[in-house]
């Protein structure tokens, strides 16, 4: 029988309810356990595939091709159970279900109502999560803060979910905020009790108490939490801030939480190994190098917006032993005459994205990385904008662009499927009705990679990646592109869909661009082939030119 363990929030938000969960799961795994996380979302969007990356950070996206959280990126670099689209749902999901159910007459004439039905939908959502593989514990995390009027339902289904499976089979992790008030110069402990004394109010008790701060929390504010939420002191455990995420599971190990949990669900297990996990940190604090990446992109005040790639890059940079210092430039202030902002990096990147904004700064750090010599990763959007650029200041097609950019550029070398010239050269327009959250490729597809290329040296003769994206490579301008020099490493078989592009290694070092997001099956352990290339390429670079003065121009700067 698959247990249980419910994650909380309390206080406020963005206190690390995903990287507590996976960090629990971590340790668990490290004990001989079969573990899976679920991730349930309280608001009313189907998924976050029409989210703004400003409001809701990245859309992770599964192999079978779900846009989901960015919490189930880190399930995946932490545990080795992949996930599905099953791991993920939202309210809006469980509204869609219970009225489809409701016009269908399965609840045969009855009143329809938050509680039982949709309590009841909420229930069979999270035990088809859990029941997708065979595991031991299933981690559940419910988006939220207890409080929010959002989360009731969610919060309501967990407590019956606990009654029907019995004390031995469920446990309750709450995530709560401990500020210190400078001031006063004193933690202050009644946030957290007055977020206990809500859930409680709803019928939960917590078995655990995990405890943010920018400290540790010292014994008598332990004590004090202990007595006020009625949750034993070897249960309230502290989360102060770290300097990298990879060291929460040795934090949470040291205060016993793995074996709290094991004891209430009944789990006899081996110890704990986290010896990995000791290796990957040590290997983060002594870097034998540092590289410096700008990243060309449009979302440059919230590192949220490309967190896997955040944590690709740096998982490349501890298996080339290397330190790798992301620096955010805004595309919309990069121009032929400010591109000499990018001479200081080591290598070039333009992320994925969607829309016209930063565009023709996005062309800029492309032309500027093909033209210097300076290693280059376009990824989806990136690979894109290389395409325009080549097909503009290569290939000879003045006014290339993107039909997604502008629908009535003269040479339209990246469309729609559906926008790709006819015979008698017009182009068929999509319709303006078309629903944005159907008109993706999502998930993993596989095509072959051509031999004797960079790509083939990373990939070997296959390659398989996970997709997000509309917008597509004309076919129709494929041989032209490639006449004039550009590689096509990969191409699926069927559509003739470019997968990958890239320069021949005898007119540049290393520039390639992928229509796929790779960042999305990075993890510590394994790192990516391509990411890990890229971060060599970057040192290669580095180490050939020595370092160049600093640009007197400062982008937004985030380490990773």
């Amino acid at each position: 029988m698959t247990k249980f363990v419910f994650v909380t929030g309390g206080v406020v938000s963005s206190l690390g309810k995903g990287i507590a969960a996976a960090s629990l799961a971590a340790i668990l795994e490290s004990r001989g356990l079969k573990v899976t996380l679920i991730k349930l979302d309280p608001y009313l969007n189907v998924d976050p595939g029409t989210m703004s990356p400003f409001q809701h950070g990245e859309v992770f996206v599964t192999d079978d091709g779900a846009e989901t959280d960015l919490d189930l990126g880190h399930y995946e670099r932490f545990i080795t159970t992949r996930m599905k689209r099953s791991n993920n749902f939202t309210t809006g999901q469980i509204y869609k279900s219970v009225l489809e159910k409701e016009r269908r007459g399965d609840y045969l004439g009855k009143t329809v109502q938050v509680i039982p039905h949709v309590t009841n939908e909420i229930q069979e959502f999270v035990l088809r999560g859990a029941n997708a593989a065979p595991v031991d514990v299933a981690i559940v995390e419910i988006g939220g803060t207890a409080g929010d009027i959002e989360s009731l339902p969610f919060l309501e289904a967990v407590r019956q979910m606990s009654l029907k499976l019995g004390p031995a089979n469920s446990a309750f992790v709450h995530l709560t905020y401990v500020p210190f008030i400078k001031a006063a110069g004193e933690l202050k402990t009644k946030p957290t009790q007055h977020t206990v004394q809500k859930l409680r109010e709803i019928g939960i008790q917590p078995d655990v108490l995990l405890c943010r701060a920018d400290r540790m929390i010292p014994d008598e504010e332990r004590n004090k939490i202990s007595l006020f939420t009625n949750v034993p002191v070897h249960g309230v455990i502290s989360m102060p801030d770290v300097d990298t995420i990879y060291k929460v599971p040795r934090l949470l190990h040291e205060q016993g939480l793995d074996e709290l949990i094991c004891m209430k669900l009944q789990q006899l297990t081996r110890p704990a190994d986290l010896k990995r996990w000791d290796n990957l940190v040590h290997e983060i604090e002594h870097p034998q190098a540092t590289v410096r990446i700008a990243m060309c992109g449009k979302y440059t005040d919230l590192s949220d917006s490309y967190k896997s790639l955040n944590e690709a890059l740096r998982h490349a940079g501890i298996h080339n032993h290397a330190r790798v210092e992301i620096e955010y430039v805004d595309a919309e202030t990069l121009t032929e005459a400010t591109a000499s902002v990018l001479a200081p990096f080591d290598a070039i990147l333009v992320p994925g994205g969607f829309g016209k904004r930063g565009i023709e700064g996005k062309i800029v750090a492309a032309q500027y990385a093909r033209e210097h010599g300076v290693p280059y990763l376009g990824i989806c959007l990136g690979m894109q904008v290389a395409t325009i650029e080549y097909a503009r200041h290569v290939a000879g097609l003045e006014g290339a662009n993107s039909t997604e950019f502008d629908a009535d550029c003269k040479h339209p070398v990246i469309a729609l499927i559906e926008e790709w010239q006819d015979r008698d050269g017009s182009i068929q327009k999509r319709s303006a009705s078309s629903d944005l959250g159907g008109t993706m490729r999502l998930g993993a597809q596989s095509s072959d990679v051509a031999g004797g290329t960079l790509a083939h040296e990373i990939y070997g003769p296959v390659v398989t990646e996970r997709h997000r994206h509309r917008y597509e490579a004309n076919v129709n301008y494929l041989e032209q592109l490639q006449q004039a020099g550009l590689v096509i490493s990969a191409l699926t078989q069927r559509e003739k869909l470019t997968e990958i592009v890239e320069l021949p290694r005898d007119k540049h070092p290393w520039f390639i661009g992928v229509q796929f997001h790779p960042e999305f099956k990075s993890t510590p352990w394994g790192g990516h082939p391509l990411f890990t290339s890229y971060v060599k390429a970057a040192l290669e670079h580095k180490a050939s030119r020595g370092r160049s003065p600093v640009s007197p121009v400062s982008p937004v700067k985030v380490v990773a």
